[in-house]
């Protein structure tokens, strides 16, 4: 049996109404997940059905789609790894089915090497920090930025830089902080949600304001052993744990941007419709030869994304081996999406006219949110590396 999609139109039409109050208030999304964890959306799926739904999300809320990516690419790593006959991940797919929520926070200022390196520092804990009873494990300290889910997460995933005392080769700790009670209100802010993890709610951006992505700091946060996912060395590798995150991060960040892209074009026609025109006789600005043109290349670009997202996520969800070209086609994705749904926000907001740039519009929000996609990971000095690399060799 196929997968079907959780968004009905109801659900979807609530998170619609609700993107602007988020908006204006700088507040987090709590409805719309409530929303949608009760009907199942952050429960396991293909990339195929994830990444669609995140598309059709986003036309709704983009924040609120560019938020539940995290808790989704999480899934998805589990998937990828159960897939390869990896169980590392299975007490994420018990919590997840438990209901759970999964956050990243890896950006740190100064990082442009992302998960490759940290400037996070962890050191070897033995017995924890409690005693006998926590074990062995991990302390990181370190300041994580741009967190998103910040108010709701229970579980956050983290890494940072290891560099042995004996002089052996630095590496890089993969694993999971836990938040047992997390905010389940918008009146109440929990800034202390373990010992060692302290949350500042500073997130006042241009646009995507509902993901609320606070700072994160960690002091000497600990994580055991047996929540260490990936120990890595320093630097690129091809390890199945590293391409899974890409993968899907890099994926349903397409489809994010992708799905804010339709409703701006969705919007743009609405307005081409309803707007008339002086000069012709006071004709629908739909007849008008260059509005047409204007709508026609939005339109053409935009289709072109769709074929680039099916072939990814059919391929990951078949296991197909691309080799290390696994990570130009990624990146490549992520680029053009993002690029190409920036093109065609501004192209509608020619075509919807001056009352479109009213900050109540709902275009004009979707201009500031589209606005974020050059700010993900990878950014584009990073596309043309990975992409000259994969055709030029290495710089030597």
């Amino acid at each position: 049996m196929s997968e079907q999609t959780v968004l009905t139109p109801e659900l979807l039409q609530g998170i619609r109404d609700r993107a602007a109050g988020y908006d204006a208030r700088n507040s987090f999304f709590f409805d719309d997940l409530a929303a949608l964890r009760e009907a199942g959306y952050l429960r396991h799926r293909s990339l195929t059905v994830a990444a669609r739904d995140q598309r059709l999300l986003a036309a709704h809320a983009p924040a609120t789609a560019l938020g539940m990516t995290m808790h989704l690419v999480w899934m998805g790593v589990a998937r990828d790894l159960a897939s390869a006959g990896d169980d590392s991940f299975a007490w994420v797919t018990r919590d997840c089915e438990a209901g759970e929520l999964f956050a990243f926070a890896i950006s740190e200022a100064g990082n442009d090497r992302v998960m490759t390196d940290s400037v996070t520092r962890v050191d070897r804990v033995d017995a924890g920090p409690g005693g006998d009873g926590d074990g062995d494990g991990w302390s990181f300290t370190g300041t994580k930025i741009i967190t998103s889910l910040s108010p709701a997460w229970t579980r956050l995933g983290v890494l940072g830089r290891h560099d042995p005392a004996d002089g052996a080769a630095p590496q890089i700790v993969h694993g999971f902080l836990l938040r047992e009670s997390p905010v389940s209100t918008s009146d109440r802010l929990e800034l202390h949600p373990a010992p060692g993890i302290a949350l500042a709610p500073d997130w006042d951006s241009l646009g995507m304001r509902a993901t609320q992505s606070w700072t994160t700091r960690l002091d000497a946060a600990f994580i055991p052993d047996e929540r260490v996912s990936r120990i890595l060395p320093v630097g690129p590798t091809l390890d199945p744990f590293l391409l899974a995150i890409s993968a899907n991060f890099l994926t349903l960040m397409a489809a994010v941007y992708t799905g804010l892209a339709d409703r701006a074009l969705e919007l743009a026609v609405e307005s081409a419709h309803r707007r008339t025109s002086l000069k012709n006789g006071g004709a629908p600005q739909s007849a008008d030869p260059d509005i047409r043109w204007r709508v026609a290349d939005a339109a053409i670009a935009l289709d072109a994304l769709t074929p680039q997202i099916e072939a990814v996520c059919r391929d990951r969800d078949a296991s197909v081996d691309r080799g290390a070209r696994w990570f130009r086609d990624l990146a490549g994705l992520k680029q053009r999406a993002v690029v190409t749904a920036r093109e065609v926000v501004d192209e509608c907001m020619h075509i919807a006219g001056g009352g479109a740039y009213r900050a109540s519009d709902e275009l004009s929000r979707l201009q500031r949110d589209v606005l974020a996609g050059i700010y993900h990971p990878s950014d584009p000095e990073s596309v043309h590396a990975t992409v000259a690399a994969d055709l030029l060799g290495p710089l030597p």
